[in-house]
């Protein structure tokens, strides 16, 4: 069981490093890039995007008070997803935040529009270029090699999706083999035998599907040739008792996390992504994106490493619609003691594990999404899908569950899962869960970005 992994390694280590001279740099160097970086990238947004300059100007704030790091955080207001979508309400299609002219961008992109209109994304040529390569890094730190075939199920359409690992594969010289989201899972797993793919990238959730389907068609994924997998789009690959499913169902090939970080708005967003020698978590390329860990409710206050909060992040680079200070919103802390694979980024150990505005607080509890996950994915028997319901009774908050059970289980295991499932929800969040078990495909099959909470509270 540990061939697939060993291998994965070994090969990895041979050619460790895409550009040592940057992944190695010392500390102090490092933090002086990228202040120099931000001085840049401030009076550049300032002098050159209305946005920012307004933003700024009516918190009172000017790009020269920052002379250190400790000043960005205290005194740069951030940037939210709402102020965004309301300025491309009012200067469509770009916002008054583009910074390049129209006829230097390479690439044109937008997010799905929870409302019907999507937010509209410009990259110029230069800045595409330049994720090309940054992006490169990143999956080389992940594993990926040139002889290895890549297949890549993230989709390829109007959101960004599966562009930059593709960007990325090319640029590495892999073999790329970008099926997209729109062939169909049994194809998917065809296809995966049939070209000897050593590499597949998707969703925790996908991945976990492929491997149980590929059971139901005689095709498991252990008899594959994967010997890596790169799961992003949504956090759960650096959660213990999703990862411990992960590399049972695809029989231990190594497992690399690069979901944090991952919002279009700070595109390219494999900045952030796992090694070949971790167990879970991502290093953060604080030269290319610059990732701060801030107080949930003062992003002007930087919590201590190794402390939870929430994330922020900044292009270093960007000239197209360039984010300083994006309040991202995901869960997570920073460790800065070093990684066996020598690079001397800092890293989120355990990734991102949710989202400080997807908490719900249940009977005076903070509970989050992801640690239902945890407990779901931790119980043997499981299907692919579950669904977490909030309804409101008698002014109150409350949780239930329902989870799709593995083909084939008779009324007596379905019962034993049911109460094995509360028990281990309980332990995780420390309040009783009714769980409900389902039939095999009664809820959607999830691929990217999933959404697995159905909030049936009435709005106010």
């Amino acid at each position: 069981m540990t061939d697939r992994r060993d291998e994965a390694q070994r090969r990895a280590r041979s050619t460790r490093f895409r550009d040592e001279a940057r992944e190695t740099m010392p500390r102090h160097e490092r933090d002086k890039l990228i202040l120099d970086r931000i001085q840049h990238q401030l009076h550049y947004v300032y002098e050159n995007l209305p946005l920012y300059r307004r933003h700024y100007d009516s918190h009172g704030f000017k790009p020269s008070d920052v002379q250190s790091l400790v000043d960005f955080t205290a005194k740069v207001p951030v940037i939210t997803k709402k102020m965004l979508v309301e300025n491309q309400q009012q200067h469509p299609p770009f916002g008054d935040y583009l910074g390049v002219a129209r006829n230097q961008l390479a690439r044109i992109h937008g997010s799905s529009g929870t409302t019907g209109k999507p937010t509209m994304y410009g990259v110029s040529q230069r800045d595409w270029d330049r994720a090309r390569e940054a992006s490169a890094m990143a999956l080389w730190s992940a594993g990926v090699r040139p002889d290895d075939v890549v297949q890549i199920t993230f989709p390829f359409a109007l959101f960004f999706g599966g562009w930059g690992i593709l960007q990325a594969t090319e640029q590495i010289g892999a073999t790329t083999f970008p099926t997209g989201s729109v062939v169909p899972t049994d194809k998917q797993i065809e296809l995966m035998h049939a070209l000897d793919c050593d590499v597949v990238v998707g969703t925790p959730s996908y991945l976990v599907h492929l491997a149980q389907r590929s059971r139901e068609l005689g095709l498991d994924v252990r008899d594959s040739k994967v010997s890596l997998l790169i799961a992003g789009g949504e956090p759960g690959a650096s959660i213990a008792s999703v990862r411990e499913l992960l590399t049972q169902l695809w029989g231990n090939p190594l497992l690399v996390d690069a979901s944090a970080g991952s919002t279009s708005e700070m595109y390219p967003f494999l900045s952030n992504i796992g090694c070949t020698e971790s167990d879970g978590g991502v290093h953060l390329f604080q030269d290319e994106n610059y990732t701060e860990i801030v107080d949930p409710n003062d992003p002007n206050v930087a919590v201590p490493s190794g402390t939870s909060g929430a994330t922020v992040a900044t292009h270093l680079w960007r000239e197209s619609q360039p984010m300083i200070r994006f309040w991202m919103g995901d869960e997570g802390y920073i460790d800065d003691t070093p990684c066996p694979c020598g690079r001397t980024y800092p890293r989120l150990p355990r990734g991102v594990f949710g989202r400080v505005d997807d908490m719900l607080i249940i009977r005076g509890a903070n509970v989050y999404p992801s640690a239902i996950e945890a407990a779901v994915r931790g119980v043997d028997g499981t299907g692919s899908e579950f669904r977490i319901f909030v309804d409101r009774e008698n002014a109150l908050d409350e949780l239930r569950v329902e989870v799709e059970h593995e083909p084939g289980m008779g009324t007596e295991d379905v019962e034993q899962l049911r109460l094995s499932l509360e028990a281990a929800i309980k332990l995780s969040i420390q309040i009783r869960v009714p769980v409900k078990v389902v039939a095999p495909g009664t809820h959607e099959q999830q691929t990217f970005k999933s959404r697995r909470v159905v909030d049936n509270r009435p709005k106010v």
